[in-house]
């Protein structure tokens, strides 16, 4: 006897996974960087305090809005693909027929049971057939812009928490240590997490985001000593 069973898949999460990955790795490398370089030159802790949490504020609504327009103009081209499918449906059924058709055979079947596979799935759901196997659109890969942009703007405010903890709590001579120390340690956790929930070397996932984080913190550090010893 068969019994269905629910498969899960990890292309499932690409959706809302990549957008809050971004949303987060960009939290803690902007934030991270942008109090590392004010605190480099000179600035005392108020106000190091002040440029972060104005950080999080802005990156937090640049990274929704971002995403949003982003995933919207997907979602706005997905749209018009399928009126333009629904509108050839109603004009030339048979049209697509044959087009679903060939479809099938390119992908192995032979003529006579892909002709028969199509036939079966437009009498079913000829929108949903052609979506899925002409136009690529399926139900997992589809755009979300509101949940794209939420889970961005969610995961870049959770991500900031980690350098706005370090300059609430570290003393002002260790601030720039443990800013470098905490970004570096929660980039490795995220690219880890990332890479494993896609399937991707763990490894090669981390050390691929603490490189991208360690050289941003680098020049803005750089920076805020160049400007802050010059006194502009």
């Amino acid at each position: 006897m068969y019994y269905p069973h629910k498969e899960h898949h990890r292309s499932e999460r690409i959706g809302w996974l990549r957008a809050a990955v971004l949303g987060a790795n960009d939290g803690i490398i902007s934030i991270a960087s942008l109090v590392v370089g004010v605190a480099a030159s000179g600035a005392p802790k108020s106000g190091v305090l002040l440029t972060g949490v104005a950080g999080v504020v802005a990156g937090a609504m640049s990274m929704a809005a971002g995403e949003y327009v982003s995933v919207q103009s997907q979602a706005d081209t997905e749209g018009a693909d399928l009126e333009r499918e629904k509108g050839e449906l109603a004009s030339d059924p048979k049209h697509e027929l044959e087009e679903l058709a060939a479809i099938y055979v390119k992908r192995g079947l032979d003529r006579p049971l892909a002709r028969q596979v199509a036939e079966k799935l437009m009498s079913v759901d000829p929108l949903a057939a052609h979506a899925r196997d002409e136009l690529g659109i399926t139900e997992t890969m589809r755009a979300r812009p509101l949940q794209a942009a939420l889970a961005s703007a969610a995961s870049f405010v959770a991500g900031s928490a980690v350098p706005m903890a370090a300059v609430l709590l570290a003393p002002p001579a260790w601030m720039t240590g443990a800013l470098f120390a905490t970004a570096l340690a929660s980039l490795i956790l995220l690219g880890a997490i990332a890479a494993y929930a896609g399937g991707a070397s763990v490894v090669r996932g981390a050390l691929r985001v603490a490189f991208w984080g360690a050289l941003a913190m680098a020049l803005t550090d750089g920076v805020g000593r160049l400007f802050g010893a010059s006194g502009l």
